[in-house]
């Protein structure tokens, strides 16, 4: 289970900088770092199931770091919008495997941030596969370089 929050982040922005430099970093407890701590929050995977809770959503993104290949993410079409207390994220991660030159998928995310006491945290991550890449997917999955996302 994550343990307690040390990292305040003061706006959304931080924590979503947080979020993807522990997702490319491969870091687990940076990770759960930026997820809120609520029994509530969300995380679907392209592909996956809807997962609540803090363990659910912890134990998958340990599936996901330990079980792809290093990855490099680039984000691009940064979006969001910004309420009370709340703030939603649109990004498309587009994600290089070893040796690409070209980013070899592109995931549409969508990411909710809520302002806590504790600073803002992640409360859900949806991410779906562009068309183009979930044909890319399906064809590279006997490639063993391809990235498990759920």
């Amino acid at each position: 289970m994550a343990g307690i929050a040390t990292t305040n982040w003061d706006t959304a922005e931080q924590a979503e900088e947080a979020f993807y430099r522990a997702f490319q970093n491969g870091d687990l407890d940076a990770m759960m770092e930026v997820w809120s701590e609520d029994d509530d929050i969300v995380c679907i995977h392209p592909q996956g199931p809807r997962l609540v809770g803090v363990q659910q959503v912890r134990e998958s993104w340990a599936q996901i770091l330990q079980g792809s290949p290093p990855l490099r993410l680039q984000l691009s079409d940064q979006r969001g919008v910004d309420g009370d207390g709340i703030a939603i994220r649109y990004v498309n991660e587009n994600i290089f495997l070893p040796g690409d030159e070209q980013a070899r998928f592109t995931v549409l995310a969508t990411n909710v941030y809520r302002r806590t006491n504790e600073g803002w945290r992640i409360i859900l991550h949806h991410a779906s596969p562009t068309p183009e890449s979930l044909r890319d997917l399906q064809r590279a999955q006997g490639d063993n370089r391809a990235p498990t996302y759920h």
